[in-house]
């Protein structure tokens, strides 16, 4: 059965960290989440001149994961369990935050003072209430680990950051059973790609139009079309399209617990909500060593 498009939400921009703009499909007033996602931001393309550039300073995390993937650019990052590292482009880092983590996201100190182009994504992925208090890990994958699976005829090609596609499987490990998909298309190429029944899933375009579900929905540059009900979907860029189509799509299976938020701590309920609070002023989380 294929998924059709149940709705179409355009992303709107909003003022992140310490001044960087972001592109938001979720959450907005027309969708809260995608359980089991909780947020998509898209942080560019963007050319930054000498000393433009800014991050996300050190700020907590709680109860959720946060993947962090660059398309373009440089990233460095540190937290207060000890971990540092970069990520260039093509790079993943999937931070499972857990019990409570400071992390620090900033551009590389070359593209600090050098300038650069930037252009990523943020995804944040709830966790079950089993593993909100786990200890903080992190997967931090190269480009070189990721697949990169294209058709025979090289007119589609998908970074499989989690789940599979083409034959191909990624290599993350997952709390829940997760979809994070890249997907390329030339003009007149269509796909059918198998997502799981039991999967919420919708997909992402930021470069191009597309063509998606059992409908061809146009999908365009800054929208993220909602999936209804099936196990495959189609996914298409028209024989017409004067450039390729670029989107994510994304997939999981619902959580279904309740959702209690505030900031960068996501808990199941609004105690625990306060109990994370007091737990990060108290500096229980920690902080980064410097």
């Amino acid at each position: 059965m294929s998924r059709s498009v149940s709705h179409i939400i355009t992303a709107h921009r909003q003022r992140e960290g310490a001044g960087f703009i972001v592109r938001r499909p979720f959450p907005t007033h027309g969708l809260d989440m995608v359980d089991p996602f909780l947020m998509l931001d898209e942080l560019g393309p963007i050319d930054y001149a000498p000393g433009e550039a800014v991050g996300a300073p050190d700020h907590p995390h709680r109860g959720f994961e946060t993947v962090t993937y660059n398309v373009e650019g440089e990233t460095e990052h540190e937290d207060s369990e000890g971990h540092q590292g970069y990520l260039g482009p093509g790079d993943v880092q999937w931070m499972t935050a857990g019990a409570g983590v400071v992390h620090s996201e900033m551009p590389s100190r070359r593209v600090q003072q050098k300038g650069g182009r930037v252009h990523g994504f943020q995804l944040w992925v709830n966790l079950p209430a089993r593993d909100k208090m786990m200890k903080p890990r992190y997967q931090e994958l190269p480009a070189a680990r990721i697949p990169l699976v294209k058709t025979e005829d090289g007119k589609a090609q998908v970074r499989l950051i989690a789940g599979e596609a083409l034959g191909a499987k990624a290599v993350i490990d997952t709390r829940t059973p997760i979809l994070y998909q890249h997907w390329t298309l030339q003009p007149g190429t269509v796909i059918e790609q198998p997502v799981p029944a039991g999967y919420n899933a919708c997909a992402y375009v930021f470069i191009g139009q597309a063509l998606l579900g059992a409908d061809a929905r146009p999908v365009g540059e800054g929208q993220l079309a909602l999936l209804g009900q099936g196990d495959m979907v189609r996914l298409e860029c028209a024989p017409s399209a004067k450039e390729p189509t670029q989107f994510l799509l994304l997939g999981g299976v619902p959580l279904g617990e309740p959702v209690a938020r505030y900031g960068p701590f996501v808990m199941n309920t609004k105690e625990e909500i306060m109990q994370a609070v007091r737990d990060f002023q108290m500096g229980r989380m920690g902080q980064i060593a410097r």
